[in-house]
C-alpha cells in the first residue's frame, strides 16, 4: 500500500484548511491600557479572556500569528477529561489530599465545561460530545485500566469498564483486551472551536490582535509594558499563553518542558459501509500503548490518527506514511483511501504530566496544561485564571503554582521523548505478548 497525499493542508493544519469561520484582526497599533494582557492566541489564552472578560475586566490578547496557530490548531480535536499518565489516586500521593482533590475535580468537569461553552455561545465547530474511550492493549494494561476507571467512577464521574466485545463494538478495532470509557469526552475541530472562543471573547469586550507579536515585557513601579513592532501595552497582569511557541520572550520557560514534535494525518472520506462499523457513535479513541495510538473521524468522514517520530532526516515525508500504514494494519482497512492531509505540531510536555501555573513575578504569570489533553485542560485553566485576574491568590487556585523549574540538562534531554520511541515501541510488543 502507498499513501498518496492527493492534498496538502492550506496553513498550519487540516482544521485551518476546512475551517468556516476565519476573519482578519488588526495588528495592534500605538498604546493600549488594559487591566490583563494575554500573550498567546491558543485555548488557554482565548478562554481567559472569555472568562475575564465577563467578570468585567478590560482584556487585550496578543497573538503573534492568527488565531490557534500554534499547538491549538495543530492537534487531533480529542477533548478529554483526564490527565495523560497519572490517575487520581497518583495525583493524592504526589499532591495530598485537598490539593489533589482540587486539581482532580478540575480536571473532571473540564470536557463538560468545553461542550457546555460551545453551547452557550452557539460555536459551530462539528462538537460531538459521545465519549473518549480508552482501549487496553495488553492484560496489564487493562488491569491499570479497571483501576483507573473505578478511581473515576467513585468520584461520579460517567466513567464506564468495557470488556473485549464492548471494545470492538463500540470502535471497530480488534485485538484490544477491554477499556473503558468516559461519556463526557468528545471530539470538535479545534480551529472552529478557538475562533468561537475569540468571537464570544470579544462580544464580552475583550480585544484580540493578531499578526502583534510580543518583543519585550518590562516591569515598571507599578505595571507591565508589552512591547510590538508597532504599539506597547500597560496592564497590571500578565498572562504568558504561549505553551510551546513562545519562541525567545521568556528564555527560562523553554528549559521548564519538553518540546514533543507530534504528527497527525487525516484521509480522504471513507465510504459509507466502512464508516458505519469504525466508531458508528462518533467517540474518539486513544489507546494505552506508550506508543499512542489514536484515530477518530471528522464531521465528512475523514480518518484521522497521529504518532510521533525517533528523530532522524526526512521525517516530515517519512512519518506521516508510518501512521498512514499503521492505522491500515490495526483497523483492518486493506483499501484505506490515500492521505487528504499531514501536518505537525509541537506539545509542551511538563516532565510530571500535570497542569502547572508559573510564577514569573509580581502580576506576571505562565500556564501549561497541554501534555495530550490540551482542548478540555486549556480551556478549564482558562476559566480558573480568570479569578486569579480579578485578584484571586494563585496559590488558591487549583492548579500547582510555583517558581519555574528549570529540567537539569534541558539541552540533552530536550528531545528525550522522541529519542525513547523505539523503546517504547519495543516494550509495546513485549506487553501484548504476555
Amino acid at each position: 500500500m502507498n499513501a498518496v497525499v492527493r492534498q496538502e493542508a492550506h496553513g498550519a493544519s487540516l482544521w485551518h484548511a476546512v475551517s468556516r469561520n476565519r476573519r482578519d484582526r488588526p495588528a495592534l497599533q500605538g498604546g493600549l491600557d488594559v487591566d490583563l494582557a494575554i500573550v498567546g492566541g491558543g485555548f488557554s489564552g482565548l478562554s481567559t479572556a472569555l472568562h475575564a472578560a465577563g467578570k468585567g475586566l478590560s482584556v487585550a490578547v496578543l497573538e503573534a500569528e492568527i488565531i490557534a496557530w500554534g499547538a491549538t490548531g495543530r492537534n487531533a480535536g480529542f477533548v478529554v477529561p483526564n490527565f495523560a499518565k497519572m490517575d487520581p489516586d497518583n495525583i493524592i500521593g504526589h499532591l495530598g489530599p485537598e490539593r489533589g482533590e482540587r486539581l482532580i475535580d478540575f480536571a473532571a468537569g473540564s470536557a463538560d465545561l468545553v461542550f457546555g461553552l460551545i453551547r452557550r455561545h452557539g460555536i459551530d465547530c462539528d462538537a460531538v460530545q459521545s465519549g473518549w474511550i480508552q482501549p487496553a492493549h495488553s492484560p496489564a494494561a487493562f488491569e491499570k485500566v479497571k483501576s483507573r476507571v473505578g478511581q473515576w467512577a467513585q468520584r461520579g464521574r460517567p466513567a464506564v469498564a468495557l470488556d473485549r466485545q464492548s471494545v470492538e463494538a463500540l470502535t471497530g478495532a480488534r485485538g484490544y483486551v477491554g477499556g473503558w470509557m468516559d461519556r463526557s469526552g468528545g471530539v470538535l475541530n479545534p480551529v472552529d472551536y478557538a475562533r468561537g472562543l475569540a468571537d464570544a471573547a470579544e462580544k464580552a469586550g475583550a480585544r484580540i490582535f493578531e499578526h502583534t507579536r510580543v518583543t519585550a515585557l518590562d516591569r515598571t513601579t507599578d505595571c507591565w509594558v508589552l512591547k510590538t513592532p508597532e504599539g506597547s501595552v500597560r496592564t497590571g497582569k500578565v498572562l504568558i499563553a504561549t505553551n510551546a511557541y513562545g519562541g525567545a520572550l521568556n528564555p527560562l520557560l523553554q528549559r521548564t518542558y519538553f518540546p514533543l514534535k507530534v504528527f497527525q494525518i487525516a484521509t480522504v472520506p471513507l465510504p459509507r459501509e466502512i464508516r458505519t462499523r469504525l466508531l458508528p457513535d462518533g467517540q474518539g479513541v486513544g489507546d494505552t500503548r506508550r506508543n499512542l495510538f489514536t484515530f477518530r473521524f471528522d464531521a465528512v468522514n475523514r480518518l484521522i490518527s497521529g504518532g510521533m517520530h525517533i528523530l532522524g532526516a526526512g521525517a516530515d515525508a517519512r512519518v506521516p506514511q508510518t501512521i498512514w500504514r499503521r492505522l491500515a494494519r490495526h483497523l483492518e482497512l486493506p483499501d484505506l483511501p490515500p492521505l487528504a492531509y499531514t501536518w505537525s505540531g509541537t506539545a509542551a510536555v511538563e516532565p510530571d504530566f500535570l497542569p502547572h501555573l508559573m510564577d514569573l513575578g509580581p502580576g506576571l504569570i505562565a500556564g501549561r496544561a497541554c501534555n495530550g489533553r490540551g482542548i478540555a485542560m486549556t480551556t478549564a485553566m482558562g476559566k480558573v485564571l480568570a479569578d486569579w485576574a480579578t485578584g484571586t491568590d494563585a496559590r488558591d487556585l487549583p492548579l500547582p503554582f510555583a517558581l519555574p523549574a528549570p529540567i537539569p540538562f534541558h539541552g540533552l534531554l530536550r528531545h528525550a521523548p522522541n529519542m525513547l520511541l523505539g523503546w517504547s515501541m519495543l516494550r509495546d510488543r513485549l506487553d501484548e505478548t504476555r
